[in-house]
């Protein structure tokens, strides 16, 4: 049982927006895509780190942060998972974008550049920063919350979180439809082992798939 509140729900996810905004803002315009979405992982990397300094002034451990799990069967666990999940998701996204174009700044990164740095920037954006920040603020402190609020056993919260996060990729095309099944598996997986460390594994790699397959096309 997590012990933040609503309120502090809110103030971390505020404390993002503001991060970003003000990251845009020393970015400046026009700006490289590089630069862009460098700054974007740097924004990320420190609303997680305010994220957990709240919630640890609130009385939260490193366990109930998520933050606590056992790397051997984490990772079997995120390797199964990612068995199952890859070929349905990435072949209805893959189907999506026939409809309406997938649109992302690590696509068009990739279409601009593919050099060491811009290679270097996509892994850290798309396999570090996303997972670790996504899973963190969608799994742990809106589903603990949501968990802690409602009472079946935490399938609401688990729908909810999910819905949040395909929510936040809207703009990236019809991307959103086969994320909420992906956030579905990402909550189910969070309830029941009371960590994000094999959430974080499963995102990282399945958004690896996902920059393998960019790369190859």
């Amino acid at each position: 049982v997590v012990p933040w509140t609503g309120g502090d729900v809110a103030t971390v996810l505020l404390a993002y927006l503001f991060v970003a905004s003000l990251g845009q803002e020393f970015v400046g315009e026009p700006a490289s895509l590089v630069r862009r979405l460098a700054v974007h992982s740097a924004a990320l990397a420190a609303a997680v780190a305010f994220g957990v300094a709240v919630l640890r002034a609130r009385g939260a451990t490193w366990h109930t942060l998520g933050f606590r799990g056992h790397w051997p069967d984490d990772l079997r666990l995120a390797l199964a998972a990612l068995g199952l999940v890859v070929a349905p998701l990435l072949g209805l996204a893959g189907l999506l974008d026939q409809i309406v174009p997938y649109r992302h700044p690590l696509v068009d990164l990739l279409a601009e550049r593919r050099d060491a740095v811009a290679l270097a920037v996509v892994i850290g954006s798309a396999v570090v920063a996303a997972p670790v920040a996504e899973e963190f603020f969608f799994r742990r402190v809106l589903q603990g919350w949501l968990e802690r609020r409602l009472p079946d056993a935490g399938g609401t919260a688990v729908v909810l979180s999910a819905v949040a996060f395909a929510l936040a990729h809207q703009g990236q095309g019809l991307a959103y439809v086969p994320l909420f099944p992906f956030g579905i598996v990402l909550g189910l997986i969070a309830r029941q082992t009371g960590s994000i460390v094999a959430c974080v594994l499963l995102h990282a790699m399945f958004n690896a798939v996902s920059v393998g397959i960019l790369l190859l096309t």
